[in-house]
């Protein structure tokens, strides 16, 4: 018999990045909170950090990406019956999702909680984010609802609830209800105001107005949710409906699903596209009201697309910093590398800075009825959502280039780091690109209000918090502030021109402003000298000089 040679053995391979706590191991995301939400316990915090870094979660996101859902658009008999299967790690993880209040928990809560929502959306990105999309709608549009007073009754409670109930059946029968958002057609994309799809008026109902719908959406997000928002022209114009899956007399609504979406990331969750014929809705609001109300729904899914971005960009970041330290290279740890170590250094800079200021927007979400951070929330949801998500891509190359082609390699769902790489892009073009962001800078530049009542004082009183810290940051300071008031002033080409510029300098000069709050001395004097001195960013790993570059890594190695 045959023996079976050995050809080598395995050796200075990283080990999978499993068992860790993703809270404890992001010293960024604490003191950030222990900031915004100073004495708060974070037991739970702990907690759902465990079980988001533990290797069994891990494996049901693995397996909820390689087994794409699939739509079934007819029973065997030739029913039409408009359902998506996904496997069941899919429905483990928004289960989870759900039970940590990810959704409309917050809305039924007090002071602090989309903080700590926020914080928890975060964290869970770093899991799994594509699972996030029903539960980011959920979140974002239950504000929306309160424009339908019976509707808002209805369905607060389940919307609101965290048990998860995948059943297909009618709100009344459900134990928790997740809702959509179908505002997209193919003739207009960010130009909603081209939709075709028209709305007739039939009755009133228990719920309000009632509707008939005949359209389409080219963009369908979470089909399988419990009910959606969607746009249609009403004969008062563009309006807002709320168009449930299932009746209330227990029959299924004329929602018709065309196929599903082959997306280059984002494969745990299904994006469809759907036919309205005839689909019965409810109108939310007054008619012609439809896009001041997604307006206001966006502010929300933007704050959580800078959100999941942040902690997309912290899981590559510990992935690169994971194994770095363990793979060696030319008789030394990769992460001793002086240019390694610089990269790395980089890395953490930016992930920490992105954290910085999409938790910085939660808390102006979060205080909805302080004035000031309603200006603050006007002000940083387009900056924010611009920013981190344009950057989360350079990141995620980057990061995925310490780990050379094991990076690059998907290895049947389980290359996280490749899998991240897919996956950024979509939070930059999802709810409005990058164009989109900085022209909407603009326009809430341009909304002056009364006195000092608007965004550009509001945006001077944030920087002056730093004000004295930092030589740079000051005179960067009072560049941003001279060019914003310019651009609140003054509108046409060349401000338009220059929208994106803008965009990224009031980030940066935001996030510094925070760094110096509660990051470390280390951390803000880097940002400082490598985003604000001389010719600003560049590609990762081009750190000056006389950084203290192992302090950096040290406070955000992962553990």
């Amino acid at each position: 018999m045959a023996t079976m040679l050995t050809t080598h053995d395995v050796t200075n391979q990283a080990s999978p990045l499993a068992g860790h706590n993703v809270y404890a191991g992001d010293r960024a995301l604490r003191d950030a909170l222990a900031f915004h939400l100073p004495d708060a316990a974070d037991a739970h915090r702990h907690a759902l950090g465990a079980s988001l870094g533990g290797a069994d979660m891990q494996e049901h996101a693995r397996l909820a990406n390689l087994h794409k859902p699939h739509l079934h658009t007819h029973d065997r008999f030739g029913h039409r019956i408009d359902e998506v299967e996904f496997h069941p790690s899919y429905h483990a993880l928004i289960g989870a999702a759900m039970q940590a209040g990810l959704h409309a928990t917050p809305w039924a809560q007090g002071p602090g909680a989309h903080l700590e929502r926020a914080a928890a959306f975060l964290m869970f990105t770093q899991l799994e984010p594509s699972v996030l999309c029903p539960i980011s709608m959920s979140y974002a549009v239950t504000p929306a609802l309160r424009a339908n007073a019976p509707l808002f009754d209805t369905w607060f409670g389940k919307l609101s609830s965290t048990r998860y109930d995948p059943r297909p059946l009618p709100v009344q029968a459900k134990h928790g209800v997740t809702m959509g958002m179908g505002m997209t057609e193919k003739q207009g994309g960010s130009d909603v105001r081209a939709n075709t799809s028209t709305a007739r008026f039939e009755e009133d109902t228990p719920w309000g107005q009632r509707y008939s719908i005949v359209g389409h959406k080219w963009f369908f997000s979470a089909p399988m949710c419990d009910a959606f928002l969607v746009l249609a022209q009403a004969p008062g114009g563009l309006s807002c409906f709320h168009l449930p899956r299932w009746l209330p007399d227990g029959t299924r609504n004329a929602v018709h699903l065309q196929r599903l979406k082959d997306k280059l990331g984002n494969h745990a969750n299904a994006s469809s596209e759907v036919e309205f014929a005839g689909a019965q809705a409810w109108l939310v609001g007054e008619e012609g009201r439809g896009v001041q109300q997604i307006l206001e729904m966006g502010t929300l899914t933007r704050l959580d697309c800078a959100l999941g971005t942040a902690g997309l960009m912290r899981q590559a970041t510990s992935l690169a910093l994971h194994h770095t330290t363990q793979r060696r290279a030319f008789g030394k740890a990769l992460i001793e590398q002086p240019l390694m170590k610089n990269v790395l250094a980089d890395l953490c800079l930016e992930s920490e800075a992105a954290t910085a200021l999409a938790l910085r927007l939660a808390r102006a979400v979060d205080r909805q009825n302080d004035p000031f951070e309603q200006l603050m929330r006007r002000l940083l949801t387009p900056v924010a959502k611009f920013w981190v998500c344009k950057r989360g891509s350079a990141l995620a190359q980057e990061a995925m280039e310490c780990l050379g082609g094991n990076g690059y390699v998907e290895e049947h769902g389980a290359g996280t780091m490749a899998r991240i790489y897919r996956e950024m892009p979509l939070n930059s073009i999802w709810e409005g690109a990058g164009n989109i962001m900085a022209l909407d800078l603009l326009r809430a530049l341009r909304k002056r209000g009364k006195s000092d009542a608007d965004v550009v004082h509001a945006l001077a009183t944030e920087l002056a918090t730093a004000r004295g810290a930092n030589a740079v940051l000051d005179g960067f300071s009072e560049r941003v502030m001279a060019r914003v008031a310019e651009a609140a002033d003054v509108s046409g080409p060349e401000e338009e021109l220059g929208a994106r510029r803008l965009a990224q300098d009031v980030a940066l000069a935001v996030q510094a402003s925070l760094l110096r709050r509660h990051a470390s001395d280390a951390v803000f004097d880097a940002f400082c000298a490598s985003r604000l001195a001389g010719q600003g960013v560049q590609v990762f790993g081009t750190l000056p000089a006389g950084l203290k570059l192992d302090a950096i890594l040290q406070r955000a190695m992962p553990h």
